[in-house]
């Protein structure tokens, strides 16, 4: 597991982000979770994030706003959206504005492996062939 970066995962819901950070532990990911996109910012973990996992749906600011948010600060991070409720239309939208990946939930477990190494490898950080 790499102590260089993290992967930041945001989701109101603690089930799903307790499930998603021992998921990313057996990939070999050092992984921190937050239960809001205010929790994230706040955090000292946004200068050591190399990729993002955030809920689409949350109160107060969405995966969406939170990704827009961040590029309007100057913070680049690949982003990877994740919804229970997945449609076409937004699924095309968000790519084009530049999210790396955007699944479905429950997360196919195979998918979001090969969306976390493209989207590290993004910003030069070593393949991870767990």
């Amino acid at each position: 597991m790499s102590d260089q970066f993290v992967i930041s995962i945001i989701d109101d819901y603690q089930p799903c982000r307790d499930s998603m950070r021992r998921l990313l532990r057996t990939l070999g990911y050092a992984a921190d979770v937050f239960s809001s996109a205010a929790d994230f910012l706040a955090s000292r973990r946004l200068s050591e994030t190399a990729c993002l996992i955030a809920d689409i749906h949350m109160p107060a600011m969405t995966g969406v706003e939170l990704y827009r948010h961040l590029i309007e600060a100057g913070h680049r991070i690949p982003t990877i959206l994740v919804t229970a409720y997945p449609n076409d239309a937004d699924r095309a939208r968000v790519l084009k504005d530049g999210v790396h990946c955007y699944l479905g939930k429950p997360v196919d477990e195979r998918l979001l492996s090969q969306c976390l190494r493209a989207a590290l490898t993004s910003i030069g950080v070593p393949k991870n062939d767990s």
